[in-house]
């Protein structure tokens, strides 16, 4: 039956009831009186009813099931108002329920209202008014102050103030140029932008946040699955119980009670309202979280591995140097900057960055460009070979490395740079030094994750080692790992898992998605790259900032809480109902009302985590008992 349906359903029989109260207080009874509650009972019961006859045709044994024989039996042996309050009240616990998990949503339905319905774009030179599901792939579009952005996109023209908390959580704006992306769903605030269109529809960064909040939501905890399946166990164990009540006192009235008493009600909502609820906290504060199993597994963590380019530092590195063998520094930068400006690399960027900003024209294309994963690129440049990446592609290419050009290399290294070698097929053309700033609260998240009692912070790199212990040294890393490609990082987070190392992985969710798919949890941080990122990782950060890593552990931590309060305060309630039945201190209406307020009480502690807030900072957590050391997990290079 649909929510509405059932809502009037119970609506209706309030009335039956208030009216039978009314009738009870003139005349004190009579067959008018039984009359009504026989109506209620009957009324309130059929959604009940309707749900026990359904299960029973699947040979399932459901909790309604409990209650319509409890009802059943009331009526016949002639206690029609605890039949019309039973119903009633087990009718307005599924009321409750319903708009517990309406109310836990709420923040996917504040994200669906957020979801543009037009677009201005321009096509073959006249500005048409159009709905957004209308926009197609490399159409331009205008947006202009207060409006909503209706696709992703590339900004071609303008500059604007971008508020994209819709996308990240962040209610800071930013500024958006040429050549900037920018993301379906985010406010213009002020400015005026012109976008190539490149996402449209249901392919936008905004819409699969929405699809992906959805899924999380119906995903369920391990927690949550073990309830289920309690459930079905639950439901016969207690009506052989109430047949053993019967068979020892004889009381039909007294094994009814306890059969629908023992109802778990409560028990059965307290896992999937707290998850909802934790995923809607994480949803509006940009950390998309994959179900309630991911939440649980993220709430155990005592390992973080992370990438480092781009997660732990800013991932926008600059060139600082450039030393050239042979030629000038003009031309070593004009031919790296010309191999680099078809590649989406980090490093490259870098260097055809520095290369507009010397205002060096890039003339000559390269062709035949081939991407070696973790060393770098080889293209062909006027007609002549070019190689620009790391020590291993020259030592691929059989390329000598000088004495003088080692040195040179090894002194930017210890410096903190990466030395990007430009090599034709003889020999060594040049090296570019690049470096990367650490981000400024990456420090100190990663001080809150140990006083978090995170035991193990390591970092995974394909930069070269003496960068990588620099940045190490600086951030207060356990163990830092150098010179890796993307399937060694995926077998190093395989080597650290498993003998009580419960791990995550945390990179930009592109090059890194083989080791965030082989974590427990893995994590993606921002919205570069986000597509692989959202199929790849459990959590998705999508506001590119480490602390709000803290925000979705304490979160986790808090939704597995707030599950273990609801479970015990149910199994209490129920446990000490009983105990009331069989001493007859309890009587069946009485019992379902304090049962039906321990439903709304398990409700109301959910709904905190709506408005969780990890304002306050780490405190330091009791120690475990034995804490288990990398050290003593036996993989091949000593995790």
């Amino acid at each position: 039956m649909k929510a509405k349906q059932i809502n009037r359903i119970m609506y209706a029989a309030a009335i039956l009831l208030m009216a039978a109260i009314a009738i009870y207080l003139i005349s004190g009874g009579g067959w008018l009186l039984n009359t009504f509650l026989i109506t209620a009972s009957l009324l309130a019961g059929y959604p009940t009813f309707l749900k026990a006859f359904q299960a029973a045709r699947l040979k399932m044994f459901s909790i309604e099931l409990l209650v319509t024989i409890a009802v059943v039996g009331a009526l016949i042996i002639g206690e029609y108002i605890e039949s019309a309050a039973v119903t009633f009240l087990f009718l307005f616990g599924t009321y409750l329920e319903g708009r517990s998990l309406e109310k836990a949503r709420a923040s996917l339905k504040s994200l669906m209202e957020m979801a543009p319905l037009e677009a201005t774009v321009i096509r073959n030179g006249l500005r048409a008014v159009i709905m957004a599901e209308e926009v197609v792939k490399n159409d331009l579009v205008v947006i202009q102050t207060g409006e909503k952005i209706p696709i992703d996109g590339r900004v071609v023209s303008g500059k604007a103030s971008v508020n994209e908390a819709a996308i990240t959580g962040e209610s800071i704006p930013t500024s958006k140029a040429k050549d900037d992306q920018v993301f379906s769903g985010s406010i213009l605030d002020s400015g005026y932008l012109e976008v190539i269109a490149e996402k449209v529809g249901e392919d936008t960064t905004f819409s699969k946040i929405i699809e992906l909040v959805e899924e999380a939501q119906e995903g369920k905890a391990k927690t949550q699955r073990f309830l289920e399946k309690f459930a079905a166990v639950y439901t016969p164990g207690i009506m052989a119980l109430s047949l053993l009540v019967w068979a020892i006192t004889q009381d039909v009235h007294l094994s009814l009670t306890f059969l629908v008493i023992a109802c778990p009600g409560a028990l059965v909502i307290s896992a999937p309202v707290s998850i909802v609820a934790g995923i809607g906290n994480g949803a509006r504060n940009g950390i998309l979280i994959k179900g309630g199993e991911v939440m649980e597994n993220l709430a155990k963590l005592n390992a973080i591995v992370f990438d480092k380019t781009g997660t732990l530092t800013k991932g926008k590195p600059e060139v600082t140097a450039i030393k050239a063998f042979g030629i000038t520094e003009d031309e070593l930068l004009l031919m790296a900057a010309e191999a680099e400006v078809i590649s989406e690399h980090h490093l490259g960027r870098a260097i055809v960055k520095e290369a507009e900003r010397k205002a060096l024209k890039l003339i000559n294309k390269p062709t035949d460009m081939t991407v070696l994963k973790g060393r770098g690129i080889e293209v062909s440049l006027d007609g002549k070979s070019l190689y620009i990446g790391n020590r291993k592609g020259l030592s691929q290419n059989e390329v000598p490395i000088e004495t003088e050009v080692e040195s040179y290399a090894t002194q930017q290294e210890k410096a903190g740079n990466t030395a990007v070698f430009i090599a034709d097929d003889k020999k060594v053309l040049g090296i570019i030094s690049i470096a990367d700033t650490v981000r400024e609260t990456a420090k100190e998240t990663i001080q809150q994750l140990k006083s978090f009692g995170i035991n193990h912070l390591v970092m995974l790199t394909g930069d070269n080692q003496h960068t990588a212990n620099i940045v190490g040294q600086q951030l207060g890393m356990d163990r830092v790992y150098a010179e890796l490609l993307p399937e060694d990082k995926a077998r190093k987070v395989k080597e650290c898992m498993g003998k009580g190392i419960n791990l995550a992985m945390i990179g930009d969710g592109v090059n890194d998605a083989p080791a965030i798919a082989s974590a427990d949890v893995g994590i993606a941080m921002g919205v570069a790259g986000t597509d692989i990122a959202m199929e790849t990782a459990d959590v998705v950060l999508m506001a590119d900032k480490l602390d709000k890593l803290i925000h979705a552990l304490k979160l986790s931590k808090a939704t597995v809480r707030n599950m273990k309060q609801n479970m015990f305060f149910a199994i209490a309630t129920v446990a000490i109902l009983l105990a009331g039945v069989l001493t007859k201190n309890v009587n069946l209406a009485s019992g379902m009302l304090i049962h039906e307020l321990s439903v709304l009480l398990v409700i109301l502690n959910a709904i905190h985590l709506v408005r969780f807030s990890p304002v306050s900072r780490f405190k330091q957590p009791a120690r475990p008992e034995k804490v288990i050391a990398f050290e003593e997990i036996k993989c091949a290079h000593e995790c």
